[in-house]
C-alpha cells in the first residue's frame, strides 16, 4: 500500500508560466496524456445479480419501434396517494441484493470517498465532533487510506451499513408536521405534486459548436504520495473560479487570463454548487495550511467569496462543546449559506453577511447536511448511537425551522437529495454498491410521497459521494421527471461496440417513460443539469472524435449540439484525466470549464497533469 500524501515544502502560488492565457489551441505534445482506459473507452461491465422483483407490478412501456430495450427498466410499484395514515406499504429491501460493481466507477468513488481524511472517523463516534481537530499523524494517515481503500474496494460497503437478513421494513413512510405540509413552490396537485414550471431554456445554440482551447491550467507539482485538495469551481457570466492549493483563482472567462487571486486558510474541501446573483460562493476550507509531515488538517471553516470582486468577506468556524466542528459539504439557499458536517458534529448557518443564524444543535438530533438553491432541504439524523434514524425536512432558510418532515424507515443510513424544488432524493438500499442510489422518492409540496422510482443497482451510471447529503451527478429532475444514464452496454453491429442512453421515470407515478437519448456508436452520454424544460447532458469523446455538450429538448428529447471540443489525442487524453462524471464540468453560454478535485503526482516525468482546462464554442 503507498504511504499516504505528504505536504509540499512550500505550496506555488502561481502557476507556470504559459499555462493559461489567451485562447489558444494546445501545443504539440502539451495535452500530453493518454487517454484513462476506464473513462469512455469500451469496457465489460461485471454480470450483476438482479433484485427479485416485487410481486404484480404493472408492465412497463412499451419502447419506441426499432430500439433495443435495454434501458426500459421494470416499473416500480405504484405510489401511494396520501390519505390517512394507514399500515406502510410494500416498499422493502431487495430479497436478493445485487452484485457489487468492483471495477467500473472505482476512480469515481476513490476520489468522492477519499477526499476528506480527517473528517472520516474511522469508527462510529457517539456525540463525536469527528476527530475534534487533532491533527493526523503519518501512522494515523496510514491507517485511513487502508480503510478507504478497502472501503473503496468493496464498493462503499464500509460506509453503507447492511440490511438484515429478511427485513422487509419500508424505505419510505409518509409524513407531515401536523398534518401541514411546507411549501414546495410550482404547481400542487390533490397528491400534494410540486412540478415546477421550468421556464425557458437559456442555453442557445451557437453557429459553430467546433470548440478552441480557451485555457489550461497547469497542475502544480504534488509531492510524491502527496493527495492535495482542490476542490471547487463557480462560472458566473464573466468568470470561472477555480480552487488552487491555498488558494481561490478568478480568471477571465472570455479571455481565460488571470483576474485575481483570493489567499485561503489552507486546502479547500468543498465549494457550493450555488452562487447568488451578487456573484457570492461559500467555501469550506482546513483551518491552517499542511506542516512538512504531510497532516492533514480539520475542515473546519467556512468562508464567503465575493467572485466579482475578487475579495473574501468573512470566515467563521462553530465551536461545539469546546471543539471545532468539521464540515463535509456547503451549500446557499436565498441568502443563507449552510455547511453540513456529515454524522460528526451537525451544521450550522449563516447569511451572506457572516451573521450566525444557526448552530449544530446539542441533542439527540443533528443536521447531517443540507442541498440548497430554490429551497433548502436538510437530512437530519435523530437517535441515540446504534439506533439512530434520518428525516428529510424542507427548512425555513432563515430560521431553519422545519415547514415538513419525512421519515425514513429503521435501518436506512444515508439520503442523498437530488432535487430541492421538487423535492427528490435517494437512498441505497441494497447491501453493497458503488453506484448512486438505488431507490428515489419524490415529495409533494405537502411533504407526503407521491412515487417511488427503483433504479436496479448495476443498470443505471449515475454517482453519488460517500457520506454526502449533496454530491449526487449525472442524474437530473425537471419536467416532473428525473433524468438518468444506464450503464454503458453492447450496441448494434460490431462486437466491441458500446454505448448508453439517458431515460426518464415520472415523478408522478414512478414509471418509466418513453424518453430517450442515445449516445451513439461507441459513446456515453450523461445529464449535466437542466436548462429550462430542456436536459443539458455531456456526450463522452470517442476516437478522433471531441467530447460534446448538448441540448436534450424535454418533450422530444431531440438532441441539439451545443459544443464540441477538438478531436485531437492531446485533448481527449487530457479530457480523460479530468474523469468529468466525477470531477467538475461546468458549462453555460458557450463555454465549457473541466476541473479536477484531487491532485497527485503523475506517474512519469512525461505525463502532464492539468488542474483545468476550458473550452470556448467558436
Amino acid at each position: 500500500m503507498t504511504q499516504p500524501p505528504q505536504p509540499p515544502q512550500q505550496p506555488p502560488n502561481e502557476p507556470p508560466q504559459g499555462g493559461f492565457g489567451a485562447p489558444q489551441e494546445p501545443p504539440p505534445g502539451g495535452f500530453g496524456k493518454a487517454p484513462d482506459p476506464s473513462y469512455g473507452y469500451p469496457q465489460t461491465p461485471p454480470p450483476t445479480a438482479p433484485p427479485a422483483a416485487p410481486p404484480a407490478p404493472p408492465a412497463p412501456p412499451a419502447p419506441p419501434a426499432g430500439q433495443p430495450t435495454y434501458g426500459y427498466p421494470q416499473a416500480p410499484q405504484a405510489p401511494q396517494p396520501p390519505q390517512a395514515p394507514q399500515a406502510p406499504q410494500a416498499y422493502g429491501y431487495p430479497t436478493q441484493p445485487a452484485q457489487p460493481q468492483y471495477q467500473q466507477g472505482y476512480q469515481q468513488q476513490y476520489q468522492q470517498g477519499y477526499q476528506q481524511p480527517p473528517t472520516m472517523p474511522m469508527q462510529p463516534q457517539p456525540g463525536g465532533s469527528g476527530g475534534g481537530g487533532k491533527k493526523f499523524s503519518n501512522q494515523m494517515a496510514i491507517v485511513v487510506a487502508a480503510v478507504a481503500a478497502i472501503a473503496l474496494i468493496v464498493g462503499g460497503g464500509v460506509y453503507y451499513a447492511s440490511t438484515k437478513d429478511g427485513d422487509s421494513k419500508n424505505t419510505a413512510q409518509e409524513s407531515g408536521k401536523d398534518g401541514k405540509g411546507g411549501k414546495g413552490g410550482g404547481k400542487g396537485s390533490e397528491e400534494g405534486g410540486s412540478a415546477p414550471d421550468q421556464g425557458p431554456a437559456k442555453e442557445k445554440a451557437p453557429a459553430d459548436p467546433s470548440a478552441k482551447v480557451l485555457m489550461q491550467l497547469p497542475q502544480p507539482e504534488v509531492p510524491k504520495d502527496q493527495i492535495w485538495n482542490a476542490t471547487g469551481s463557480a462560472l458566473t457570466d464573466d468568470v470561472f473560479a477555480k480552487a488552487g492549493v491555498n488558494e481561490l483563482n478568478g480568471y477571465d472567462a472570455e479571455t481565460g487570463k488571470k483576474k485575481w487571486s483570493v489567499p485561503l486558510s489552507g486546502m479547500t474541501c468543498a465549494m457550493s454548487p450555488e452562487v447568488t446573483e451578487d456573484g457570492i460562493v461559500a467555501v469550506v476550507t482546513e483551518e491552517a495550511k499542511r506542516n512538512k509531515k504531510g497532516d492533514y488538517e480539520q475542515c473546519s471553516n467556512v468562508s464567503a467569496v465575493d467572485l466579482k470582486a475578487g475579495k473574501k468577506l468573512w470566515t467563521e468556524s462553530v465551536d461545539t462543546n469546546g471543539v471545532k466542528a468539521t464540515f463535509k459539504e456547503v451549500t446557499i439557499s436565498g441568502t443563507t449559506i449552510a455547511a453540513g458536517a456529515g454524522t460528526s458534529s451537525g451544521g450550522a448557518a449563516w447569511d451572506v453577511k457572516g451573521n450566525s443564524l444557526w448552530k449544530p444543535k446539542v441533542g439527540k438530533c443533528e443536521d447531517v447536511g443540507y442541498a440548497g438553491g430554490d429551497q433548502l432541504v436538510a437530512v437530519r439524523k435523530c437517535g441515540t448511537y446504534g439506533d439512530e434514524r434520518l428525516k428529510v425536512q424542507l427548512l425555513d432558510p432563515k430560521t431553519g425551522d422545519d415547514k415538513w418532515t419525512y421519515p425514513l424507515a429503521d435501518g436506512i443510513d444515508n439520503a442523498k437529495i437530488i432535487s430541492t424544488n421538487p423535492v427528490v432524493f435517494g437512498q441505497d438500499t441494497t447491501e453493497i454498491t458503488a453506484s448512486g442510489v438505488t431507490d428515489v422518492f419524490s415529495i409533494g409540496s405537502n411533504g407526503k410521497l407521491r412515487a417511488k422510482i427503483s433504479l436496479e443497482d448495476g443498470k443505471y451510471d449515475h454517482d453519488c459521494g460517500v457520506n454526502m447529503v449533496n454530491a449526487c451527478k449525472a442524474i437530473a429532475v425537471g419536467n416532473d421527471r428525473l433524468y438518468v444514464p444506464t450503464k454503458q452496454h453492447d450496441g448494434s453491429g460490431e462486437s466491441y461496440n458500446r454505448t448508453n442512453e439517458i431515460v426518464s421515470f415520472s415523478l408522478a407515478t414512478g414509471k418509466s417513460t418513453s424518453d430517450r437519448a442515445l449516445a451513439g456508436e461507441n459513446g456515453e452520454i450523461f445529464p449535466i443539469r437542466m436548462d429550462g424544460g430542456n436536459v443539458l447532458a455531456y456526450k463522452a469523446h470517442g476516437y478522433k472524435q471531441g467530447a460534446q455538450v448538448v441540448s436534450l429538448d424535454g418533450k422530444t428529447m431531440k438532441e441539439t449540439k451545443l459544443l464540441e471540443t477538438p478531436g485531437t489525442e492531446a485533448v481527449t487524453g487530457a479530457i480523460s484525466g479530468m474523469v468529468p462524471k466525477s470531477n467538475e464540468l461546468l458549462y453555460a453560454n458557450g463555454h465549457l470549464f473541466l476541473g479536477k478535485k484531487l491532485l497527485s503526482k503523475p506517474y512519469s516525468k512525461d505525463e502532464k497533469e492539468f488542474l483545468a482546462i476550458g473550452f470556448v464554442a467558436k
